[in-house]
């Protein structure tokens, strides 16, 4: 049995409009054929279960794109299909992605109905300025509307936050991290925020447009305003952007952190399968008629499946797992214990009896230091 767990990810593809900083595979359309959609989704559980064999399915995570966009029939669906495809866990956790405007927010009954227990709300700022400035759709006050009828209808509630945004202070940011640990979610992301090629933020910051964004020193200690208010507040970080009360962490992403197994379907997902011996790594599709066509054709929405190799296996442990606060096995680290000590004379990474994890130094600097462990 794997430890770390068996998952299934649903990508959803559309959204109403394009952030700015967003570079995920999302995609603005008018008219979804939501029946058709649905179709194609339920045709690649049964695929893909067929391949896996039995299994318990711990989670079911809907991200995109804006879940909250699926009509709850087609999410409802969906996850009877899974649980008719595998053996659901006990405490199976299911969680959507949502934004919070008020059409959206809505739908949060019918979502719960349907069998989701855990919502992670994409709020991102608490004042309106910089929600227009990221290219939001929805105001503080509809933020806050939503996000107490999520408290209200599930289990479970987590929500986002971008730091480092343009002109914002760090005095700005405890006031509103602190405005945020009032509103008693149990699991809150936060995210600096990174300028990706291929954005609208990425393509102004080349052209020099892109004002007033926080110096390295600046994002550091928002970053570390972060650690302290969360911890102090009672939301640990058992990953690096991830701060949860004690059993309220995602489920569902710890299966990635700790290099378990989960079905990838919908455009754009990946997926990591134990299959044959072997550990599966699969793609589908990224755009989205491509893959609805190949499903509706061919039966099949990957476009790429390939065997990992052990180094890939190894290589892909570390990166994932030294995300999180409790880091991962000495034996990990046998091949790379010359890189190892080094950065433990830097004080970046420690040892404890039995693990390797990144120090508080450390966390921030987490890509340097897989650089200089993996080279």
């Amino acid at each position: 049995m794997d430890k770390a767990g068996f998952g299934l990810y649903v990508h959803w593809p559309f959204c109403q409009a394009k952030c700015p900083y967003c570079d995920f595979n999302s995609h603005v359309v008018q008219d979804i054929d939501q029946s058709r959609w649905k179709s194609a989704y339920l045709s690649e559980i049964k695929r893909v279960s067929a391949r896996t064999g039995a299994r318990v399915l711990n989670t079911i995570f809907f991200g995109g794109g804006t879940p909250s966009l699926m009509e709850p029939k087609t999410v409802d669906a969906i996850i009877s299909a899974a649980r008719g495809a595998w053996q659901p866990a006990n405490d199976m956790e299911i969680t959507l992605e949502a934004n919070p405007t008020s059409v959206e927010a809505s739908r949060f009954r019918a979502y719960s109905d349907a069998g989701v227990n855990r919502v992670s709300v994409g709020v991102q700022a608490l004042n309106d300025p910089d929600l227009k400035a990221l290219g939001r759709l929805h105001s503080v006050k509809e933020a806050r509307n939503a996000f107490d009828i999520a408290r209200r209808t599930f289990d479970r509630v987590s929500f986002d936050l971008i730091y480092a945004r343009q002109h914002q202070t760090l005095t700005q940011w405890k006031a509103e991290l602190t405005e945020a640990l009032s509103m008693a979610a149990d699991h809150l992301s936060l995210y600096q925020l990174t300028i990706e090629d291929g954005t609208a933020f990425g393509d102004r910051a080349s052209r020099g447009t892109l004002a007033g964004l926080p110096n390295d020193d600046a994002g550091a200690d928002m970053f570390e305003v972060t650690q302290e208010l969360t911890e102090r507040a009672g939301f640990f970080a058992y990953e690096i952007s991830n701060h949860a009360r004690p059993g309220a962490e995602s489920r569902h992403n710890l299966i990635y952190w700790k290099s378990g197994q989960w079905a990838g379907i919908g455009p754009g997902a990946h997926g990591r399968l134990n299959l044959d011996n072997s550990r599966i790594a699969t793609e589908t599709h990224l755009a989205p008629l491509v893959w609805l066509k190949a499903v509706e054709t061919e039966g099949n929405g990957e476009s790429l499946q390939s065997i990992l190799s052990p180094e890939d296996r190894e290589v892909e442990t570390i990166m994932m797992g030294l995300r999180l606060a409790n880091g991962l096995p000495y034996s990990t680290f046998s091949k790379y214990t010359n890189n190892i000590n080094d950065l433990i004379e830097l004080g970046l990474i420690e040892r404890t009896d039995e693990s390797i994890r990144t120090t508080q130094k450390g966390r921030p600097l987490l890509n340097a230091i897989l650089r200089q462990i993996l080279a």
